[in-house]
């Protein structure tokens, strides 16, 4: 039998318990899943519950699992290729394409930023009177300041602001326990779909973009590249595993407080007592008139409780909304920038039209934008998504760990379904109001001319990526020369040639440095 000097024989990480091996991945998945609580959420969650009380839980519902699905999807092509999304599609794709998917990516970092910034500018307008455009920009500098101080124990302060967030979440369960919404209209919106009233697709499709977001596929596919994952077969699929765990957990966790948001916004808004201080309240809700939800529950303090629930889940928000405008600037531009310039140009980026907003058209402008923030990224979704089912179904990003034919036609479906919702509303939408605004016929007659070849360019680029074929090969068949390396690298007892024989780099140093819970 021959011996290799380089083969590593170290068991120990496959001897720990399973418990300490599944501890070790969690961070990331908690970490994204943040994005699900933020204000653009608590935002869209209040609206459809006041304007349809429990009609558009199903939207939740199908919301979340399909981000588990996708978001288990962005965790495997980062454990099994070594690369995230944004260095991926600029590998594959050619010059033009990919600058088009740089400039998209940058438009779901703004848009996804816009109700983060707002909804802690409008937590610092209820503790502190200060005005929205000036909370805005001290909501950038703030961004700033906590990333500046990651070195000195920023896991901790992202502990208490996680904290903070479900002091938010306890206060709503709080209140559905107070106003009782009937189970059975909840389950009944939950499991039942259905898009009956004024607005209602509207509402859903802003609701979905609430819920998934096109830049956390490129947040998570490069967060979990912070992780050590052993460079075996095994210790991939082992990863891939306790990452769709951890997802699960948190996004589980997600669901429940989307849930309690809109049912207490429904319970509230529908009861047939209704003041008609609370009536005027639920025909125009915002975050920023929000909290009288919670008065039945703790009175003249809800206000207070309401806006530090708020200010964090803002603040923690825009913290991850950064990281991934840093990923996706690195990875499709390679830039070589310092983290302190990289952070700076995404803040400036991403603030700017939430700064415009504020300062024009004040509070309200401010609540409008984030409801067109959250209708932009569900049509940004098809540019991140497409891309991110064709390579983890394909051979030659994944190798062996490619998705199931199973994932494969469920996530493709699903992603066609919003894909062709989006594409339904869009045009029936601008077509409705192109028949019945007060426009001169001349400048409907323009807004036609430009409008429709846009719309014809957006369905053109998503039948280009979907039938595009995947050319450029990122993963390397291992060698079969030798069978007894072949068999020691399957059972997970190391490889002989190093990591790049599986197709992936198995720990970024350039990443390592992200604050993650571990």
């Amino acid at each position: 039998m021959r011996f290799f000097p380089e083969l590593n024989f170290d068991t120990s990480d496959d001897q720990k318990p399973g418990w300490k091996k599944f501890m070790a991945f969690v961070g990331p998945g908690f970490l994204v899943s943040l994005a699900y609580l933020d204000p653009g959420n608590l935002e869209t969650d209040l609206q459809a519950g006041a304007s349809h009380r429990y009609e558009l839980l199903w939207v939740v519902l199908i919301g979340l699992i399909f981000a588990l699905i996708i978001q288990s999807l962005a965790a495997n092509l980062g454990v099994s290729t070594g690369k995230h999304l944004s260095e991926l599609c600029k590998a594959e794709y050619p010059r033009y394409v990919k600058y088009c998917l740089w400039l998209l990516a940058e438009l779901a970092v703004i848009a996804a930023d816009i109700p983060e910034v707002i909804g802690t500018a409008f937590a610092l307008n209820i503790l502190f009177h200060i005005p929205v455009w000036v909370g805005v920009l001290l909501t950038g500098f703030s961004t700033l300041l906590f990333l500046g101080l990651q070195r000195y124990g920023v896991r901790k302060l992202e502990m208490l602001i996680a904290i903070l967030v479900f002091v938010m979440a306890g206060c709503f369960f709080g209140e559905m326990s107070y106003v009782k919404p009937p189970a059975a209209d909840v389950l009944k919106g939950m499991f039942i779909p259905k898009l009956s009233g004024q607005g209602a697709t509207g509402d859903a499709i802003a609701l979905l973009g609430a819920l998934v977001m096109p830049h956390n596929l490129f947040l998570h596919s490069a967060l979990v590249l912070s992780r050590k994952v052993p460079n075996s077969v095994r210790g991939i699929n082992d990863a891939c595993r306790y990452f769709l765990i951890e997802s699960g957990m948190a996004l589980f966790v997600a669901f429940l407080i989307n849930v309690a948001v809109v049912s207490v916004s429904g319970a509230v808004c529908s009861g047939p007592n209704l003041s008609d201080y609370t009536k005027d309240q639920c025909s125009d809700i915002t975050l920023n008139s929000a909290s009288f939800l919670l008065q039945n529950v703790l009175g003249k303090s809800s206000s207070i409780v309401y806006a530090i629930a708020l200010l964090a889940s803002g603040q923690s928000s825009t913290i991850t909304g950064t990281y991934a405008g840093q990923f996706i600037m690195q990875g499709f531009l390679d830039m070589k920038m310092r983290k302190w310039l990289r952070n700076l140009v995404t803040r400036c980026i991403a603030i700017t039209p939430s700064l415009i907003v504020s300062i024009i058209g004040g509070p309200q402008g401010a609540g409008r934008l984030i409801i067109i923030a959250s209708m932009i990224l569900s049509f940004e979704l098809p540019f991140a998504l497409i891309p991110l089912l064709k390579f983890s179904s394909s051979s030659t990003k994944m190798g062996p760990h490619k998705n199931s034919i199973y994932i494969i036609v469920i996530s493709w479906i699903l992603g066609l379904g919003i894909i062709g919702i989006n594409i339904y509303y869009l045009s029936t939408g601008f077509v409705g109001w192109l028949i019945h605004n007060d426009f001169p016929k001349l400048g409907n007659v323009f807004i036609g001319i430009l409008v429709f070849p846009l719309m014809a360019v957006y369905v053109l680029a998503v039948i280009y990526l979907t039938f595009r074929k995947d050319i450029v090969v990122t993963f390397i068949e291992p060698t079969k020369e030798d069978p007894v390396a072949q068999a020691h690298m399957e059972n997970g007892l190391g490889y002989p040639n190093g990591p790049m024989e599986l197709g992936r780099v198995p720990y970024r140093e350039d990443l390592a440095d992200i604050p993650l819970p571990q």
